[in-house]
């Protein structure tokens, strides 16, 4: 295995999508579809996959009723410009969910918010 993709259940593509884009600080632009978008790298890799809830048919994302969003879930970004995704966060969320520290575990900088589906999101500087 060389890549995996995580999917989450989301009220809005497109929304979600603009969202994602905008905390990581890429150029505006939509999704492919409705039900479905892709949050990319420069170089083409899949960060993260938002679908809408209930579209298809797939267990775990017919309804955000049947579970809290994000449980059992920690969507972790590391990122190679913390100060900048830091400050995009500011103007996304009222409020972070976890103010900017250093974990002693990694070394590095994180702090964490919620997305608009309450999506527990960690951002952790890449070193």
């Amino acid at each position: 295995m060389k890549r995996t993709w995580t999917i989450i259940g989301v009220a809005e593509v497109a929304r979600s999508f603009r969202w994602y884009r905008a905390l990581l600080g890429q150029p505006p632009g939509d999704p492919a579809h409705d039900y479905f978008g892709q949050i990319c790298d420069e170089d083409g890799t899949v960060l993260l996959c938002l679908h809408k809830w209930g579209s298809h048919d797939h267990p775990t994302l017919r309804s955000a009723e049947l579970a809290e969003p994000g449980n059992g879930l920690l969507l972790f970004l590391r990122v190679d410009d913390f100060d900048r995704v830091l400050s995009n966060a500011r103007t996304l969320v009222d409020q972070l969910a976890g103010e900017p520290q250093l974990n002693p575990a990694t070394g590095t900088m994180e702090f964490a918010l919620r997305d608009l589906d309450g999506y527990y999101v960690m951002v952790s500087a890449l070193t």
